[in-house]
């Protein structure tokens, strides 16, 4: 394909995109002429390919695929209802990939939608990163209150290991923090949080977060009266997580939190059109 046809293309495309509360939407039969298809007919058939391949996917129809209603103008001042169809990207993705590749516009769209799909999976999946980056550190903070209140009321360095290490049996359900290395293989040297899921790593928070407002509001003045907070505190988080169906323990290894933290330095120092070409270097090494 011309390099002037696909830039022809590429604006048409952007130039139909519709937007409502920020989700981008093209209805289809504003793309049904530029993917080549003369007849509404023929085209409705390419959709209904399109919703069965979503629902083979695994998604929602109706998230992707939502019918609308249209009024047209037919000319001295008559209007006629006409059916459509809102598609979401990804909904345009599976269109084009059902559509006919001999047709230069559904090939250009076959490409187009499934780059911008991939694009907005990334920015997703570094979005879900950058979120339990955050969450670490915080849990960093909490963790280092905890022990600067353990420390100013007990006195003992070692108590808060053994206060945090209790209540690592109580949120995951009698298993002590070895064990949990053990089960998710961290590596010797290593702390448990950061091979733990954002969930996780939000849970552990919250309760050292709830352990030091009680510790301060109560007074709590002894080892065992800090422990037997802290261990209660990660008791009821524990059930709050099972009740929403979710068992701490059960929760596979997340990826080690370096090399997301390297990952997400590189792509914010790397220039933009350098950054597919080391991804795909980094992928060939993993692989």
């Amino acid at each position: 394909m011309k390099k002037d046809n696909i830039a022809a293309l590429l604006a048409q495309f952007e130039a139909l995109v519709r937007m409502e509360q920020d989700v981008e939407f093209w209805f289809a039969r504003d793309l049904q002429p530029l993917l080549g298809y003369d007849r509404w007919e023929n085209f409705a058939k390419l959709v209904d390919r399109a919703k069965t391949a979503c629902a083979g996917a695994g998604q929602p129809i109706d998230d992707h695929f939502r019918g609308v209603t249209k009024l047209v103008r037919l000319g001295c001042s008559s209007e006629r209802a006409i059916e459509d169809v809102a598609l979401t990207r990804y909904a345009c993705y599976l269109l084009a990939q059902n559509g006919d590749p001999r047709k230069e516009a559904i090939a250009f769209a076959q490409s187009y939608f499934a780059v911008q799909t991939r694009r907005l999976e990334r920015i997703e999946q570094r979005l879900l990163e950058v979120d339990r980056v955050r969450a670490r550190a915080k849990l960093v903070e909490s963790e280092k209150e905890l022990s600067a209140v353990i420390f100013e009321r007990v006195g003992n360095e070692s108590s808060f290991s053994r206060i945090r290490s209790k209540g690592d049996v109580a949120l995951f359900g009698g298993l002590d923090t070895k064990q949990m290395k053990e089960r998710l293989e961290v590596p010797d040297g290593r702390p448990l949080a950061d091979f733990l899921p954002t969930v996780t790593i939000k849970a552990k928070d919250f309760a050292n977060e709830m352990t030091v407002h009680n510790t301060k509001e109560r007074d709590l003045r002894s080892e065992g009266a800090i422990t037997g907070e802290h261990v209660e505190n990660n008791r009821q988080v524990r059930e709050a997580m099972r009740m929403r169906g979710i068992v701490p323990e059960q929760l596979p290894a997340a990826e080690d939190l370096r090399k997301v933290q390297r990952r997400l330095l590189k792509d914010s120092e790397m220039p933009s059109h350098e950054r597919s070409s080391s991804r795909a270097k980094d992928q060939g090494k993993q692989d």
